[in-house]
């Protein structure tokens, strides 16, 4: 049983992610069950959860990329699943950073192509100086006004990151998605990436919704943590909502351990024993001494 709050209702901004009763399958098995979800303008949302408890497979249900077996997600009051939010939501994957070496390309350029589609291919030309305002907007919000000019591979982690998001920012984007920001960046630049993303939530009215394995990041940083999780149902394991609350109350160590069904080897278990009257007993014994009685 997890611990679920409505903590959507300490925001009344306008619903802007809505999933309902939402099961996504990748090949044959069932990943995510009965997921219900609802996000608001101006929320910053951390998903956690261990490997393998679906937490990118939401994020792509979320964004349209993953068809449904049941229920659906809308992004601001559209089906996701055509696409109509294109523009308005930005995502910045896991590898977004990781660009090839034999790639040269400045922060500058990069951050451009971030206003490129089917839509502005053509015109671009007729539309470099309004570009330009834009991605030196961007380059101003993620603070790389300095490096602009300067090769991405030249980079560190942090600053690349921030170049990539820079990208993302460049669109105008209203809603920011982003797959595990915070691999192979230092301690510095993590805590300064977290307050660039805090800013562009309070400051610049963003929604963000974050998946990260670090726990603690999550809890100095969102507003809101969902904790994904495999729920045993019959005779198999399909990941579902355990935890939707404010950080500050989100479970401890150990009530996350039995929370996830995890016991502690070093203590001592209960078993039951069977009286000759018929009725059963609790008794506490090691588990050395269980060993030994074997």
């Amino acid at each position: 049983m997890g611990y679920l709050m409505e903590s959507h209702l300490f925001n009344d901004g306008e619903i802007v992610i809505q999933a309902s009763n939402l099961s996504v399958s990748r090949g044959n098995t069932i990943v995510l069950d009965n997921i219900n979800l609802t996000i608001r303008q101006g929320d910053f949302v951390g998903l956690v959860g261990p490997n393998g408890s679906g937490k990118t497979t939401l994020l792509m249900a979320i964004l349209g990329l993953l068809n449904t077996i049941t229920g659906k997600v809308e992004i601001l009051g559209q089906d996701s699943a055509n696409m109509a939010h294109n523009g308005r939501v930005a995502w910045v994957s896991q590898a977004a950073s990781n660009l090839p070496k034999n790639i040269r390309i400045t922060v500058r350029e990069l951050i451009s192509l971030g206003v490129l589609n089917a839509k502005t291919m053509l015109p671009f030309m007729k539309r470099r100086q309004d570009i330009r305002k834009k991605v030196d907007n961007a380059l101003s919000l993620v603070g790389l006004e300095n490096v602009a000019d300067v090769d991405i591979s030249r980079l560190s982690g942090g600053q690349r990151q921030r170049a990539v998001i820079g990208r993302a920012l460049v669109t105008n984007a209203e809603i920011l998605v982003f797959d595990e920001p915070l691999v192979g960046i230092d301690r510095d630049s993590r805590n300064s990436l977290l307050k660039l993303l805090d800013d562009l939530c309070h400051i610049q009215k963003k929604t963000l919704l974050m998946v990260s394995h670090d726990i603690a990041a999550i809890r100095q940083s969102a507003h809101r943590v969902i904790y994904l999780d495999l729920i045993q149902l019959n005779d198999c394991c399909r990941g579902g909502i355990q935890y939707d609350g404010p950080p500050a109350d989100f479970p401890d160590l150990l009530s996350l351990a039995t929370l996830r069904g995890i016991r502690n080897v070093h203590s001592p278990e209960p078993i039951i024993i069977s009286l000759k009257d018929g009725t059963e007993q609790s008794k506490i014994v090691a588990n050395d001494s269980l060993r030994e009685e074997e």
